[in-house]
């Protein structure tokens, strides 16, 4: 257990785009934000991207699973050889496979190697306590989002929207003591967002991304795809909920489009999604604050202004690193994990009372 003090501590993640690891310091003592560190990004190559896919949807012992563990145990230690005067690290590990209500959650790599590679104690595994206690274990940054909206002196309520390879949405109450509390926070995934844009770039042309959704801009809608999208019962259901990334039906449902088409009537669906997620907010948030990858996509982000009430700016526009933000997240949550702190609630993960989650290694 660590005591109440700011320490120095690292943040890793590597998200459901499979791009890479993000890694960056944050000093903090799991509550009030000091300030924030060096950052660094390790890309992964076209190679290890294909070992990572090929294990998605797969559990400990299924075939490419030990692959893709060593694989993510590798570069994230070559992230963290970048990185000097560190405390304490936060571990997300690779999502291999996310099924709260029946197998639970698989995040590859281990938190142990790590810990012994690097000479410092490491909290990872961090949404498996959560889903044994009746959450859906994600999302996770929402207690971070607390600590931002308080560190930039909002006073009324704000949003942020993680535009990953899922789109996520907290929204967030300043005026409340702690994140726990009631009517503190409210979160969950909104949809797709860069993943099958990025999958279908990567079928059709071979390209890791649609630069700035300029492919997307110039294709035509397909109304009748996005509306039975729609219509899947996740969007139905009452929040806090969670996804998979596994957008497998969507993408079947455009293949029979030209590229510049699937790619706007996919875009158009995640923005819908997006908007739709407002009608479960208590009240209108005051602005929408973006961070991920999809920020740079032009078109992505017209979409979505165009169904929104409420100012909507990149968090770059508050002084944040929209780039680094979920790794941030998890050194936040790896102090907290570390000083016995909540790291999800109800009105984030559904889970049945403020729970702290995570494990934590040493040397």
């Amino acid at each position: 257990m660590l005591e109440s003090r700011c320490v120095t501590v690292l943040g890793m993640m590597s998200g459901t785009s499979l791009d890479g690891v993000d890694g960056a310091v944050l000093h903090t003592d799991g509550e009030r934000i000091a300030g924030f560190g060096p950052t660094s990004y390790r890309a992964y190559t076209p190679s290890e991207r294909a070992v990572l896919r090929a294990a998605l949807g797969r559990w400990p012992g299924e075939d490419g699973v030990e692959d893709a563990a060593e694989l993510v145990e590798t570069a994230h230690a070559e992230l963290m050889a970048r990185f000097d005067g560190v405390d304490l690290a936060g571990f997300h590990g690779q999502t291999l496979a996310h099924d709260p209500r029946g197998r639970g959650t698989h995040q590859a790599g281990s938190g142990a190697v790590l810990a012994m590679i690097a000479g410092y104690p490491v909290v990872w595994d961090f949404r498996s306590s959560d889903i044994q206690l009746g959450g859906q274990g994600a999302p996770l940054a929402p207690f971070y989002h607390f600590a931002l909206a308080r560190h930039i002196g909002a006073t009324a309520p704000v949003a942020f929207l993680n535009l990953g390879g899922v789109g996520n949405v907290t929204w967030v109450d300043p005026s409340r003591a702690r994140p726990e509390d009631d009517g503190a926070l409210l979160a969950f995934d909104t949809g797709p967002a860069n993943a099958p844009l990025d999958d279908l770039c990567l079928a059709r042309r071979g390209l890791a991304h649609d630069e700035s959704g300029a492919l997307a801009a110039s294709g035509q809608v397909d109304a009748d795809v996005v509306r039975a999208f729609m219509e899947d019962n996740y969007f139905y259901r009452m929040p806090p909920k969670s996804l998979d990334r596994d957008f497998s039906g969507l993408l079947a449902n455009v293949a029979h489009l030209s590229d510049a088409d699937a790619l706007a009537t996919v875009s158009e669906c995640a923005a819908t999604a997006v908007a739709e997620a407002f009608a479960h907010f208590p009240g209108d948030p005051a602005q929408l604050l973006v961070c991920g990858g999809g920020r740079q996509n032009t078109d992505l982000m017209r979409r979505i202004a165009l169904r929104l009430s409420c100012a909507m700016t990149p968090v770059e526009s508050v002084g944040l690193d929209g780039d680094m933000l979920e790794a941030q997240a998890f050194a936040y949550l790896a102090v907290r994990v570390a000083r016995g702190l909540p790291t999800s609630c109800p009105g984030t993960t559904g889970v049945g009372a403020a729970v702290g989650g995570g494990q934590i290694s040493t040397p």
